[in-house]
Formats: C-alpha cells, structure tokens, sequence
C-alpha cells in the first residue's frame, strides 16, 4: 500500500509531535504509512503525488488572512509552496484532507473569502452536516451532529464557488467543505481529542487565541468534553484511499 503524507508546519516541537501521534492514532497507520513533513523547517522537497495514496495538511501557526506585509518569510514560502500543490491536487482531484489551516489554505486557492469574521474560541462546539454532507461517502455513519474541538482565529466566511459545504455550526457557517469528488477540508480538528487540545493550549497559551491567565480555566472546561466522531474521518479517508 503506498503511504499517505502528512504536511505539517507547526515550529514546536511538542505541539508538531502530538499532532502527529494524533493522526497516526485517528488514522490507524504506522510511521512508515504516514510521512510527515514539517513544511517550516525548509523548503518542500520535490514530490511526485502518485507515490501517495493522500495527503493530510495539519493546522499550524499560520492565517491566510494576514495582512501580506506581516506575514514571515517562511509564512509566504510555505503559502506558495502549497498553492503550488492544490493545482496539481485540485486539477488531478486527488484525496487531499486538509484541517483547520487546510480549510483556509483550500479556501483562498479556490477563491473562497477567508477572514477573522468567524473565528472561534478553544472550544467544543456541535457540527451538523448538511444535506450534501449527509449523502458523501468520507461521512458516511457519521451522526446529523455531532461534537468537534475547534480554536481559530479565522474562518471561511464566503464559500468557494467550486465547493460543496457539507458541515457547518452556529458560529462558523464553514466547518467542512469538498471540492470536485476526492478534495476536502474542514474547519474543525478531526484528529484532536481531549488531551491533545489540552497540550495545545499550553502550548500556544501566549499566541493570542485566549488570554494567558485563563488557561487553567480554559483547560478545565475543555477536559469536560467527549468528542468521539470526528476522527472516523480521518479512518475512513484512509480506508478508502488506501
């Protein structure tokens, strides 16, 4: 089986390990069936798609609605080089999950409008999917609702002409879309349960999404959380990619 490919660029290490570790679990593959690499520390080596059976893009420090001139030299390469891709991924159709930054990144090559209308706070919020949602085989079995961990300072406010929205919430109109049959992203984090959002507030707890004296408040009200459904979409992207 070839493997799937795991794009990621978070810079701390402990944040980039746990999710790692947090799509390995979800996704019931090993090291060697999913390649990870951290798109921060270099330039993206040469790829030939066809060696992978998809590619997952994680969520990273990044907004692709920053004003251009703020944005870091590693943050513009990082932007071109996965512009670059989505035009192979997108023209050729290929299976593509890209979560919470996967969702702006999509989002913005696909002409989407991406700002900080509908940002989101850490926190467990109810997704509902719709119509289309409920008809599309990665969801298949998934509930009408079901609970997810979200934590964004931007969302997509106007969806992609080319898209089909297939999940959304009461305080983000976007929580999924597809573009043509095999390319997705969502909003929500699929991969993260409990202990791992609890390792990333504290480890983005200076980064702006909460006030710093309100992580020990914030981690006791996540921790109350049950969130079981949206990994399956990672198992089942695999199982029918794979």
């Amino acid at each position: 089986m070839r493997p799937f490919l795991l794009l990621a660029s978070r810079p701390e290490d402990e944040a980039a390990d746990d999710e790692y570790a947090a799509f390995l679990r979800a996704t019931g593959l090993d090291e060697s069936g999913l390649r990870r690499i951290r798109l921060e520390c270099g330039p993206l080596p040469p790829l030939d798609l066809d060696d992978y059976a998809g590619v997952f893009l994680g969520g990273g420090p990044f907004n692709s609605s920053d004003p251009a001139e703020g944005k870091s030299a590693v943050q513009h390469r990082i932007e071109a080089e996965l512009s670059a891709l989505l035009d192979e991924v997108v023209a050729r159709d290929l299976p593509f999950l890209g979560a919470c930054y996967g969702i702006g990144t999509l989002g913005v090559h696909q002409g989407g409008v991406v700002d900080r209308t509908h940002g989101e706070p850490v926190s467990c919020v109810p997704v509902s999917l719709t119509d289309a949602g409920r008809a599309d085989p990665l969801l298949a079995g998934m509930p009408d609702v079901f609970d997810a961990l979200v934590g964004h300072k931007e969302a997509c406010r106007v969806l992609p002409p080319s898209a089909v929205l297939l999940a959304t919430s009461a305080g983000c109109p976007v929580q999924m879309f597809r573009v043509g049959r095999n390319v997705y992203a969502t909003q929500f984090h699929p991969e993260l349960d409990v202990a791992g959002v609890v390792t990333r507030v504290r480890v983005y707890q200076h980064a702006g999404y909460f006030p710093p004296a309100e992580m020990e408040e914030l981690i006791a009200r996540v921790s109350q959380a049950v969130v079981t459904e949206p990994s399956r979409l990672l198992a089942t992207f695999v199982a029918r990619y794979g």
